[in-house]
This record gives C-alpha cells, sequence and structure tokens, in this order.
C-alpha cells in the first residue's frame, strides 16, 4: 500500500487521468482518490517509483506520504 500526495487535481477528469494511469502500471490496482486531501491510495505490488513516474507523466505533481 502507498500513499501519494498528487497535487493538480481539480475535478472528476483528473481523478480519472490519475488512476488510468496507475492502472497503465498495474491493472489490478485498487485506487483511492481523495481530491480534497490532494490524497490517492494505492493498494498494488507494483514499484512505486513505477506509480509516480505514470502520475508524473499526466502533468500532475507527486510525493510520496507518510
Amino acid at each position: 500500500m502507498m500513499n501519494l500526495n498528487v497535487t493538480g487535481m481539480t475535478c472528476g477528469h483528473c481523478e480519472a487521468a490519475v488512476t488510468r494511469a496507475i492502472h497503465a502500471v498495474d491493472p489490478a490496482a485498487k485506487v483511492t482518490v481523495d481530491r480534497a486531501a490532494d490524497r490517492v491510495t494505492v493498494d498494488s505490488a507494483a514499484d512505486p517509483s513505477a506509480v509516480q513516474r505514470a502520475v508524473e507523466a499526466e502533468g500532475y505533481g507527486v510525493t510520496r506520504a507518510a
């Protein structure tokens, strides 16, 4: 399980884009987006760096959350 702080999500389209990016890395990932908190929780065995790069490639700022 990884928690990401994702900046730049302003609408449902943004949430969908982030979710699609993560599913491109791991189609079986469980993704929970909390846009109000700028937080994305990902339950996946994928490499966290790969997930972070995929979200960044969509144009969002990403940092690992504690």
